[in-house]
This record gives structure tokens, sequence and C-alpha cells, in this order.
């Protein structure tokens, strides 16, 4: 296309600067740039209004191009994004690993890491916890590190609380399935139904649940959570791609096998 406004206006490389100026304000607001001020070399009025005329008709006859510019434009959006989501994984990944409260389940020693962002409370957890259990079961060598991070109200935040005390009991994995699979509301009384299901000492559980360290860990994880760019759940970390949203069976062992090929 520069050629053409070159060729049609006869032009050098700083009227052509000017042309591309005025066809960026076409595409991104669907009409010509008039802001003479901001054009380079001191164009008159007359001049922009022909260049506007021609980057008009060209457009209209061949409605592609503007096509093909945004979306382009979305895609370099896409990859600057992705970019900077890598970039903030990989700044953060002892506190998405190594966090001492935030609790583990299968091979301590995989060579997989999960990570999983979840709230009791969110019908997509609740929804890809079978898959995402078999898949670190059947797999063997991956470890999934759980990170309490309940944003859907204050029944949300009672139930990660109980669940990181039930860890002091050394019940975690149990009570966060059973919270996960269970059928409730996530009430006091269901949370210390399931509790005495599983044998946890009650005092103890209510005591650790108000305790500053269970603050302190919940405080960690929106932080953390906060500078990955996530505000919702399931979100996941496998190896070190962020993944946004729930994910099926086959997609979790894909994103298991890139993370083990990228890490070996």
């Amino acid at each position: 296309m520069r050629g053409l406004y070159r060729g049609a206006l006869g032009i050098g490389p700083a009227m052509a600067g000017a042309v591309a100026l005025l066809l960026a304000g076409f595409l991104m607001t669907g009409t010509p740039a008039r802001a003479q001020q901001s054009m380079p070399g001191g164009f008159t009025p007359e001049q922009v209004q022909g260049m506007e005329s021609i980057i008009r008709q060209y457009l209209l006859e061949n409605p592609e191009v503007m096509i093909e510019a945004l979306q382009n434009y979305q895609r370099g959006q896409r990859l600057a994004e992705e970019k900077q989501q890598q970039q903030a994984v990989q700044a953060n990944l002892a506190a998405l690993r190594d966090d001492a409260g935030s609790p583990a389940v299968g091979n301590p020693a995989g060579d997989v890491v999960i990570v999983e962002f979840m709230d009791y409370r969110c019908g997509y957890c609740r929804k890809v916890v079978k898959d995402l259990k078999q898949t670190v079961e059947e797999d063997g060598n991956i470890r999934l590190v759980l990170k309490e991070f309940p944003i859907l109200g204050p029944a949300s935040i009672q139930a990660a609380k109980a669940a990181l005390a039930a860890d002091r009991q050394g019940k975690y994995e149990a009570y966060h399935f059973a919270l996960m699979t269970q059928a409730g509301d996530m009430s006091d009384p269901h949370l210390m139904q399931v509790a005495r299901e599983l044998g946890l000492n009650i005092e103890q559980l209510r005591r650790d649940m108000e305790s500053e360290e269970i603050q302190e860990i919940l405080r960690r994880n929106h932080d953390l959570a906060r500078g990955l760019g996530i505000n919702g759940t399931p979100a996941f970390v496998f190896g070190e791609t962020l993944v946004r949203g729930a994910v099926d069976a086959e997609a979790m062992r894909s994103l298991v096998a890139k993370a083990r090929d990228k890490a070996s």
C-alpha cells in the first residue's frame, strides 16, 4: 500500500509517513484523522483532504485491508500479552511452586508442577476437579500445588480457611477433594460436617481458621494472583504456562506433555 500512495500522490518519505498516520486513524476509528497539527511536514488542509479522499476510496473498494490490519493489531496485542504473562510467571516461580503455605498433592518430586488457583464455590473449579485429580494420579510424576483463592464471597473465604486449617492436621488433600466433590453450600454446618466425617479435631480446626498464619497465606495468594493478572477461577500454571479458565482432561495431558518437553 505504501507504494500505491507514493505513486498516486507523487510523495516522498515524509508525506508517506503522513499517509500512514491518516490510514492508522481511519483503521482505528473508522474516520480519517484530521488533526493537522499532528501531521509531519506541515501539510495544507487541501493536501490532507486529498490524502484522506484517496485512503477512503481505497478502503471502501478493499475492505479486507481493514480486516487484515485489525487482525494483525489483535495478534500483536495477544502476543504482547502472552509475553508479559510469561515474564510474570517466570518472575514468580518460587512463590508459585515453593510457598510453604500452599498445600501440594501428587508426587512431591514430580518433574512437572501444576499450580491451580481455585475457589470452592466456583462451579468451573468443581467441574474440572475430577479430570485434574485423574490426570495427576494417572501420570504419577506431577506435583499439584493448590492456591486457595477465595473470591466469591464470605462463604468462599471460610471454606478456604477451613481447608488450610485441615492441612494443620494432615488432612488437606482429603478435605479439599471432599469439599470439591460433595454437594454443599460451604456454610459453617457443611464445613464442620465434612471435617467430622474425616475425623478432624473441630475445636482445633476453628482456632486455626482464625490464625494470622492462615490469613497471611490467603493474602499472599491474592497478591500473587494480582501480579499474574489472574482475577477469576480456575486458573492454572502448567510448568511455566498460564492458562485461565476450565481445562478438560485432553488439554491437561497436552499441557503437561508440553511442560515436560520444555523442561527436558
